[in-house]
């Protein structure tokens, strides 16, 4: 059967993709189907055509899957903050921990690895401590009635459509978020379209809203509200940061971030405390952590204990050993190890973490975690320490291959390598293996109603090594 961009035909969906699609097949052609779940029978419209893989979108649901269930939120398959909201949460660990062995099978040769089933996240909805919603200068709506308009002039606060850079979604509520943040959102989004200011147009390039960042403390249940704009107008910001103080007694402090980029970044070159003092402080398991508008900080606030829990136990520290972190960012794991550990050094390159990091020992009265600025492929060249333990948490892209050839130089006797991406994930273990025994994996669903998956691997150096 030939194919093209525009036709449509019917598909059973027999697989789920990293990344939330379906999987269909026709003579064996891949086919990937947003929205859609295993056991589905749909008829689709073809999107995009590739040598090796088709895209398409359900334009009919023939025959549900026994899986598929209503989602709760009235803007899924229309945001792109959750892919799973139709299956159940039971179904989700069961995919994720698939899609992991298959990364390690198919990408790392690590058949026989051995991976537990995944540990759940305390919360399915409400469980995350920072949203960020866009402005834009045009509301887009979900498709419905075909006489309906598909998007509309006027300012819009939200989230942006799938796969769309320039459709932003002018939504209400986010179930991930604790209710109290989505009243803020309507009350900054009423506010700005009150103020007659423009939101920044995407494409434009112009105008004066441009995000809005949402921080919320569990442990002191107490909220931070960062208003990014194009611009240094404290005028038009004040009286809003008053109403905000005045609605939500729970509201520590609002910030405003200022950045005439044009890159599509919430953070600002300049920030204007416009309320409170800038901060917000939340607990992980026992530590205290200090978090500005700009910090970087777990999303999960809950389930992220459950996670350097397992990289402690792997770990197996007794109290005398010293511990190398690469990616070791504001110092949360290196905080966690420290009562276990003699020593503990962290590699990262960004200032601004590192300063984090030894404002969160401080207030946490932790002395044995010191941290090296630099980029971690030239300091391990310059590495005078031999660690007993070396905890790898990387982006998302995984490790440089140079960064690989160094911790293999170091012959650590253990190795506890923490993942966000199943497939770099599959890839250094694999660079890995022939010195390293890969003991056993752990993953920790830290996003629920999301294809994404964290992963905790301990990794034992080989007695012929």
């Amino acid at each position: 059967m030939q194919l093209r961009k525009g036709d449509t035909f019917e598909l059973d969906i027999d697989a789920l993709a990293f990344g939330g699609q379906g999987i269909g097949r026709i003579d064996h052609f891949v086919i990937f189907v947003r929205g859609a779940v295993p056991g589905d029978k749909v008829r689709v419209r073809l999107t995009r055509k590739k040598k090796d893989f088709a895209e398409a979108r359900i334009i009919q649901l023939l025959e549900a899957s026994p899986e598929r269930i209503q989602p709760p939120c009235p803007y899924s398959g229309f945001c792109g903050g959750c892919q799973w909201q139709h299956l159940p949460y039971e179904r989700q660990l069961f995919y994720k921990k698939n899609h992991v062995m298959e990364a390690l099978t198919r990408i790392g040769g690590l058949e026989s690895a051995l991976v537990h089933e995944p540990l759940a996240s305390d919360n399915r909805f409400g469980y995350r401590n920072k949203m960020e919603y866009t402005f834009a200068t045009e509301q887009w709506f979900p498709p419905g009635n075909p006489d309906e308009p598909k998007s509309q002039t006027g300012l819009a606060l939200g989230l942006h459509v799938p796969g769309s850079y320039y459709k932003v979604l002018d939504i209400k509520a986010c179930l991930l978020l604790e209710e109290t943040g989505s009243r803020i959102l309507t009350t900054v989004r009423n506010y700005a379209k009150e103020s007659r200011i423009p939101a920044y147009g995407i494409k434009s390039h112009a105008g004066f809203w441009r995000f809005l960042t949402l921080r919320h403390s569990r442990a002191l249940d107490q909220w931070m509200v960062n208003i990014v704009t194009a611009d240094r107008n404290p005028d038009a910001l004040r009286p809003l940061a008053a109403q905000l103080s005045a609605q939500f007694p729970k509201l520590k402090t609002v910030v405003n971030n200022i950045t005439r980029r044009e890159a599509s970044i919430a953070v600002g070159e300049q920030e204007l405390v416009l309320t409170g003092d800038g901060l917000l402080l939340d607990r992980i398991g026992p530590h205290t952590f200090q978090i500005s508008a700009n910090s970087f900080f777990q999303t999960n606030s809950l389930t992220v204990a459950k996670l350097y829990q397992t990289v402690v136990e792997y770990a197996e520290l007794q109290g005398s050993q010293t511990v190398l972190d690469l990616y070791s960012g504001t110092g949360t794991i290196p905080i966690f190890l420290s009562r276990y550990a003699e020593q503990i050094l962290g590699i990262e390159l960004v200032a601004a973490a590192i300063q984090d990091a030894e404002k969160n020992c401080a207030a946490n009265n932790i002395r044995n975690c010191r941290f090296i600025l630099g980029d971690i492929k030239e300091r391990l060249t310059d590495l005078r320490v031999k660690p007993d333990v070396i905890v790898i948490d990387p982006p998302r892209v995984g490790m440089h291959p140079d960064v690989v050839d160094r911790v293999l130089a170091l012959r650590a006797p253990k190795i506890v390598y923490v993942s966000c991406n199943p497939a770099t994930l599959a890839r250094d273990l694999a660079l890995m293996k022939a010195q390293y025994e890969i003991v056993e994996i752990q993953p920790v669903d830290m996003f629920p109603h999301t294809y994404h998956i964290e992963a905790v691997a301990k990794l034992v150096l080989r007695k012929f090594f």
